[in-house]
């Protein structure tokens, strides 16, 4: 089809389920902040920091094998690609298990470590427990599912999958969290969140068992596959790793900052992750964006059609720069009312206000670096992926935070990611030019070598 119809065909859907996603993400801090206590928020805020890594890990053979899937098909090579799926879930849900075993033994250490403080800590780890713990596995298997299903072009199946978790995790929050339901709190939060995997997990596993039969996927459930794609595991590993790499440093880095917002009270903390939850509706929809495009571009590119790679992605990455122009110019207008939605604190209102107005600034330049980094992705080209990745999160904003808090404490943490993203953004745009015009290149003397057979 054509192309701009192809790219809408593939990211709507991606976009769609990452906004409900937030909408959940978001649920957790809107539902937790109506007990209006700034310790339980601040808890959320630091056990989602260690909840990331389980995005880290899913990505890993997620993005790993939904890159290679795509490029498989796009060479004809569909047995090889179910092989690639079958690993990739097997072992997803071997390190989910043994992370979640681990995260049940060492929470505290590992809570202290992200920022967590005494008055936050017990609340933490009731989040954590259910979330992580128990949660791992459905939670790590469902995202990776997502993107396998989404390799193949089935971006509304994926998409639905999802949305059906997000949904449930909404509809349970007030259920677990709130004293006119379980009253849980916090912990109560974390509980919704494992159980809205679970069932998510239990679509997907459906969806690909019944298609497999039917013919209608190349994915597979079969343990007898495994041998045969444990010879992918290197491809998988060498394209997952950047991604994985960016959300476990992503985790450094939300913990660092932690580390020196907590100095100024727990409602500084609540106000960073509030700031932080509002911040991802630019982020979530650049995510949904990139996941989409990444099967478009690794099939396009992968089958030598490398015009229509270029035209897919540059497409795609303007939608995503316009929507968070978009939020840029709603934040920096309305952001003490959008802080005042998740939180009757005053304190915490201001402080999340003024932190939003500064990280904001990051998002016209992340909207077209993280497409980007998954456009490097679905080529293949692990390299550059990873050196924008460890660019944005860990390299950069770590050394950053203390040259900033030096400057101006507490507020000057804010300005860390914008100034990190455009560096990191014009990294990648040196190394797309480099990547394009080498592919140009290579498509001339194709055409010449063709032309001289012809002869």
């Amino acid at each position: 089809m054509p192309v701009r119809r192809a790219v809408l065909a593939q990211i709507v859907p991606a976009i769609a389920s990452q906004l409900v996603a937030l909408l959940y993400s978001l649920a957790d801090t809107y539902f937790v902040g109506m007990l209006d206590s700034p310790d339980q928020t601040a808890a959320v805020t630091v056990a989602g920091a260690v909840f990331l890594l389980l995005t880290a890990l899913a990505n890993l053979f997620g993005i790993g094998g939904a890159s290679l899937v795509s490029r498989l098909l796009g060479q004809k090579r569909a047995k090889e690609a179910a092989s690639v799926s079958v690993f990739c879930i097997v072992y997803g849900a071997v390190a989910a298990a043994v992370f979640g075993a681990a995260v049940g033994v060492f929470s505290e250490p590992i809570l202290k470590l992200a920022g967590a403080k005494q008055s936050s800590l017990e609340y933490a780890k009731g989040y954590l427990f259910y979330s992580v713990a128990l949660g791992a596995v459905p939670t790590v298997l469902t995202a990776i599912f997502t993107n396998l299903v989404r390799s193949e072009g089935a971006s509304l199946q994926a998409s639905i999958g999802a949305m059906l978790g997000c949904i449930i995790n909404i509809a349970l929050d007030p259920l677990f969290v709130l004293p006119f339901g379980l009253n849980m709190g916090a912990a109560g939060a974390g509980a919704a969140t494992a159980v809205s995997n679970a069932a998510g997990l239990v679509y997907f596993a459906a969806l690909v068992g019944f298609g497999r039969k039917r013919g209608r996927t190349v994915l597979s459930l079969d343990p007898r596959l495994l041998a045969s794609g444990k010879a992918h595991a290197g491809q998988v590993l060498k394209i997952g790793l950047p991604s994985a790499l960016q959300y476990l440093l992503t985790v450094i880095a939300v913990s660092a900052q932690l580390s020196f917002v907590s100095k100024y009270g727990s409602e500084a903390v609540a106000a960073v992750g509030i700031a932080k939850k509002l911040d991802q509706l630019p982020l979530f929809f650049a995510i949904g964006a990139a996941n989409g495009l990444l099967p478009l571009i690794g099939y396009n590119y992968a089958s030598g059609n490398f015009e229509r790679t270029e035209k897919a992605f540059r497409f795609g990455a303007a939608i995503s720069l316009g929507f968070a122009l978009l939020c840029v110019l709603a934040y920096e207008l309305f952001a003490p009312s959008l802080a005042s939605l998740f939180i009757n604190d005053a304190k915490t209102v201001g402080y999340a206000a003024s932190f939003l107005r500064r990280m904001v600034i990051a998002m016209p330049m992340m909207s077209i670096c993280y497409p980007m980094i998954t456009k490097f992705q679905a080529m293949g080209k692990a390299k550059q992926s990873l050196a924008v990745s460890l660019m944005r999160k860990g390299v950069l904003d770590i050394p950053l935070y203390f040259v900033t808090d030096a400057i101006k404490p507490l507020y000057g943490c804010m300005w860390v990611q914008p100034i990190v993203d455009s560096v990191s953004l014009a990294a990648a745009v040196i190394l797309n030019r480099r990547i394009v015009n080498a592919d140009k290149r290579q498509a001339a003397k194709q055409s010449r070598i063709e032309a001289t057979a012809r002869e």
